[in-house]
């Protein structure tokens, strides 16, 4: 796909004015980097990093049904948002088991509002259409007339408060509302990929480039730096939060990639119900784990892992640990070699290097 071609959020000026190194992201011209994917890793684990991720997708959801239906299509339990306000992490699965992607579910006032990943928009919108002919619903697809902003970092706090007032310091997380600066309306949730503590901004693509330009310059205070998604990468790694098209797709369920905690197979009834059961009361034949790796070569997707001399499985995210100072990686395993404590290999350029099976995450915001 030529550069012309590619899909551009309403910041791409403002990306290429910082100097970022573009790349294809999905069909999306998106900067991988600014400076370094070291520096603004570090910038968001000790002050506060700032990423454009108006390449996300945004769906509306209402109606007489709509609780209804987003229950019917995902497996975490939609009555603990039980009132205005509140959001859930989930995912949409198949009647397999397989993910058809992960997503955040944000109850509002009338209305549902879903965040999906960039990469899955149009699959996820023929999805949600192909399953809401039974019910009373209208959905509505807002992605290109929303842009998203990601205020992470542990001065994240104190610099939204800065900006938008002081009702931000007591959001809890995984809530949201609503807010104003400079005559621009936005909407806050206290949610993040990256493990700290933080902010995704909604507001008006036309809005977008204001509001960045806003918060960067309220920021210079706070150590605020530009972020690639380079470190929204590696931060997410650290933080042992799964990436579509790595740890979670259509053939791997959200309890294969360890996130049996958001399946309710005790509640409603949900696409995929019985294989996800079956999965959690003990039919799990593999699994996505945590490696720490000795050495510095670092693993990648798609490198071989072994114990002893059997191939167990492969890596599906490797990187340097920026903040933990060591390699790591996700691996879908064979369910023999998932404990913790397992000493396993990857093999990496024809050398098969030690890891271990640790818990998730390796990094852990104090």
């Amino acid at each position: 796909m030529t550069t012309a071609s590619l899909r551009e959020t309403p910041l791409v000026s403002v990306h290429k004015e910082l100097g970022g190194r573009m790349v294809d992201f999905a069909g999306w011209n998106m900067p991988v980097q600014y400076k370094s994917i070291v520096a603004e890793h570090m910038a968001t684990r000790q002050a506060v990093g700032l990423f454009d991720v108006s390449h996300m997708g945004e769906f509306v959801v209402s109606g007489a049904a709509a609780h209804e239906f987003v229950q019917h299509m995902i497996p975490n339990d939609l009555d603990r948002l039980d009132q205005p306000g509140k959001a859930l992490y989930t995912q949409m699965v198949r009647e397999d088991g397989g993910t058809v992607d992960d997503l955040i579910v944000y109850r509002r006032e009338s209305d549902y509002l879903l965040i999906v990943n960039a990469s899955n928009i149009a699959k996820d919108w023929a999805w949600l259409k192909e399953h809401s002919s039974r019910f009373a619903v209208e959905m509505t697809d807002i992605s290109d007339a929303t842009g998203l902003l990601a205020l992470q970092g542990p001065k994240a706090e104190a610099l939204a408060v800065d900006i938008f007032g002081e009702f931000v310091r007591a959001m809890k997380s995984f809530t949201i509302a609503r807010g104003t600066v400079d005559g621009i309306d936005v909407t806050i949730a206290r949610t993040g990929y990256t493990g700290e503590d933080g902010f995704e901004i909604m507001v008006p693509a036309e809005s977008c480039e204001k509001l960045w330009k806003i918060l960067m310059e309220r920021g210079a205070g706070h150590g605020i730096a530009p972020c690639g998604l380079g470190a929204r990468d590696t931060l997410r790694l650290e933080a042992g939060l799964p990436l579509y098209g790595h740890e979670l797709t259509d053939e791997i369920s959200p309890v294969e990639a360890g996130l049996g905690w958001s399946v309710k197979t005790e509640g409603a009834d949900f696409i995929g119900k019985g294989v996800l059961k079956a999965q959690k009361d003990g039919d799990l034949r593999r699994k996505v784990v945590c490696l720490k790796a000795e050495g510095r070569a670092l693993p990648r997707q798609g490198y071989a892992v072994f114990a002893g001399d059997k191939r167990v499985g492969e890596v599906t995210s490797g990187s340097q640990g920026i903040f933990v100072g060591y390699p790591i990686a996700f691996a879908l395993v064979d369910a023999s070699a998932a404990a913790p404590g397992t000493e396993l290999a990857i093999e990496i350029r024809d050398s098969r290097v030690p890891a271990a099976v640790v818990k998730r995450p390796f990094y852990k915001r104090a």
